[in-house]
């Protein structure tokens, strides 16, 4: 489980997109509508992994799904979710790593799985991307589907292009500092606030993420058992995948 977020990043999670969070619901399930996503037509299980504070799931209760589990490691996250979960009873968080949840889904129960938000990175291995593809591949049901979105950082950026400025308002600033090595980049999260009229505090954490180019995904999607591996472009700059669960 990564400390980045309950001891940084998980106060500041939902500001950061700047949007109210209904809005960036809408956002999500019009990329979940764009990947081919509907009603529900199978076991209707849907599976969230890595959901945050709960953009996706909520999206998913919206298309009609009877049961959403919305996996995060992070509680404060969990919590933000469950507040904005009480009209949705089909989604029930859990608080847990997502590559063991993964790996222990009944075989062939699950309809829909999601895994949105740069979630991929964050594993900590290419290894891990590969396992986790074989145990979804076990746990969706034939034909189920498979929708992934993440961040290509294969590109290093140079010089000054490496601050991102992520958002600001007139209270706190939040800006990221990236720092490439051959397979990792690590992120540093530097959050200046407000104190009193005229003095700001600086906060900062720093975590890694995979660099996986969208080929490699795909890749290791067919050789994990998906067909009709697509890709589209999702909110926020990233990159969308979609794969089906082959018929046995």
């Amino acid at each position: 489980m990564n400390p980045h977020y309950d001891d940084f990043l998980a106060d500041h999670y939902t500001w950061m997109f700047g949007a109210p969070y209904p809005a960036l619901v809408e956002e999500q399930l019009g990329a979940l509508r764009r990947a081919g996503v509907a009603e529900p037509s199978g076991t209707g299980l849907a599976v969230d992994l890595g959901c945050g504070s709960g953009f996706q799931s909520v999206a998913l209760a919206r298309l009609g799904y009877p049961s959403i589990l919305a996996v995060d490691s992070s509680a404060k996250l969990l919590a933000e979710l469950e507040l904005h979960a009480t009209d949705h009873p089909a989604i029930r968080v859990v608080h847990d790593d997502l590559s063991q949840v993964a790996a222990n889904l009944p075989a062939g129960t699950v309809e829909l799985g999601v895994c949105m938000g740069d979630t991929l990175t964050h594993l900590p291995d290419r290894r891990a991307v590969t396992q986790l593809f074989a145990d979804l591949s076990a746990a969706l049901a034939p034909g189920g589907r498979l929708i992934l979105s993440f961040r290509d950082l294969t590109t290093s950026l140079t010089g000054t292009g490496r601050f991102i400025p992520v958002h600001a308002d007139a209270d706190s600033i939040l800006t990221c500092f990236l720092e490439y090595e051959p397979d990792v980049v690590t992120v540093h999260d530097l959050l200046h606030q407000r104190n009193g009229q005229r003095d700001w505090t600086l906060s900062a954490s720093s975590y890694r993420k995979l660099r996986i180019a969208p080929e490699w995904v795909a890749d290791q999607l067919t050789e994990a058992g998906f067909r009709d591996v697509h890709q589209a472009p999702a909110p926020r700059r990233m990159t969308l995948l979609t794969a089906v669960r082959q018929e046995s």
